[in-house]
Order: structure tokens, then sequence, then C-alpha cells
């Protein structure tokens, strides 16, 4: 059984900093692209980042590039999300994705994306 477990959370002030992490498993970790994509109140779904394995390389939506970075564990099936000078924008909840065959559904929320988690709400108060 695939699982995605979101954790790092929570509240914290504008221009502070919070790790979210994302457990996987029930499946071949370094076989799939991982990222995240938030959901903001009365918002749609927004691509944040993601982690394509068989290159490693890295995205991110332009509302977040030299604030958020993304990194893989994969000894321990386990995508980080960094998030630093957070911003009452970022407020959200932020939803772990992986797909077998690119970073683009998770990035475009097309909602192809082959799995995805429960999410963990971030707040950050101005």
């Amino acid at each position: 059984e695939v699982q995605l477990v979101e954790s790092g959370g929570g509240l914290v002030q504008a221009g502070g900093s919070l790790r979210l992490s994302c457990a996987a498993s029930g499946f071949t970790f370094d076989d799939y692209s991982i990222g995240w994509f938030r959901q903001a109140p009365g918002k749609e779904r927004e691509g944040v980042s993601c982690f394509r394995s068989y290159d490693e390389r890295t995205f991110y939506t332009d509302s977040v590039k030299g604030r958020f970075t993304i990194s893989s564990d994969n000894a321990k099936n386990t995508v980080y999300l960094e998030m630093t000078n957070l911003k009452s924008e970022d407020t959200a909840v932020y939803y772990c994705a992986v797909d077998r065959e690119s970073c683009l559904p998770i990035l475009l929320v097309t909602g192809l994306h082959d799995y995805a988690g429960q999410g963990t709400q971030v707040t950050v108060s101005s």
C-alpha cells in the first residue's frame, strides 16, 4: 500500500522558517518524481516544487524561488521542503505528491499525479 505522510507544518511568523517532511512507503522511492503542491483557502491548488529523481533536477514555482529548497533522502524514503522567509501568502495546506513519469502533473496540479498525501497545514502570521 502506497503511503505519503506529511509532517512539519505549523504556525510561524512572517520571516520565519519551517521544514516539511514527506515520508513515503509502498513503492520504489527513487523511481518516482516527488514534490509539493499547496492549496490556500478559497484558492486553486498551486504547484510549489518538485524533485525529478532520474536526474535529481529540482523545480520551483516563481513565488518560492530563493526561499524554498526541496531535497530527497533516498535512504529514508523521505523528501523535504525547507521553507525560509515565509510570507503570509504561503499560508496553505501543503500536499506531497509523486508521479512515476515526471514532475509535470505535480507542478501543474493536473490531478493526474500517481499519489498524494493528506496534507499538512502551514500558517504564516503577519
